[in-house]
């Protein structure tokens, strides 16, 4: 076995889900989730097909974004993994659950915007991703300030009331 890492490649800004899923039926079952959770979202969304042709699967509603997927989904190349690009100004909060939801959906490794790394395991077999490194390690523990800071900010954003 072999361990390699990944980096996922995005413009700064743009938000992602990376996940696993179990069945090819997956590609048309998410895409429906995202569009029923957010009536006129941007997404692009690609499937690694893990068995028959194991193609890499795709569908999303804007071409950029379909782009990333399918570029991404090709360098992880892990069987039944699923990846979701949001386009700008769209986020995971707003369609995470709906992702969840899908029954085909085992697991959801991230949801973010932030800098990652895909750790994948590759055997004479295929490979399968054993987890993710999501963005930078802590420098120490909030304060008050830093407390403040996060709740006003919440609140600024339209999160928090």
């Amino acid at each position: 076995m072999e361990l390699k890492t990944v980096t996922i490649e995005k413009p700064e800004t743009i938000n992602f889900i990376l996940g696993q899923t179990h069945f090819i039926k997956s590609v048309e079952d998410i895409h429906e989730a995202m569009v029923t959770a957010v009536p006129g979202i941007k997404f692009g969304l690609a499937f690694c097909e893990a068995s028959g042709k194991c193609l890499i699967r795709w569908a999303g509603t804007d071409p950029e974004m379909i782009d990333l997927a399918r570029e991404n989904a090709a360098a992880i190349a892990a069987g039944h993994s699923f990846i979701i690009f949001l386009g700008e100004g769209f986020y995971p909060i707003n369609v995470l659950k709906a992702v969840q939801q899908v029954p085909e959906v085992c697991r959801v490794f991230c949801a973010t915007a932030n800098p990652t790394q895909v750790i994948v395991a590759e055997t004479e077999q295929g490979r399968g991703i054993l987890g993710v490194i999501d963005g930078f390690r802590p420098e120490g523990i909030e304060g008050d300030e830093d407390i403040a800071w996060r709740k006003n900010f919440l609140r600024q954003i339209g999160y928090k009331v």
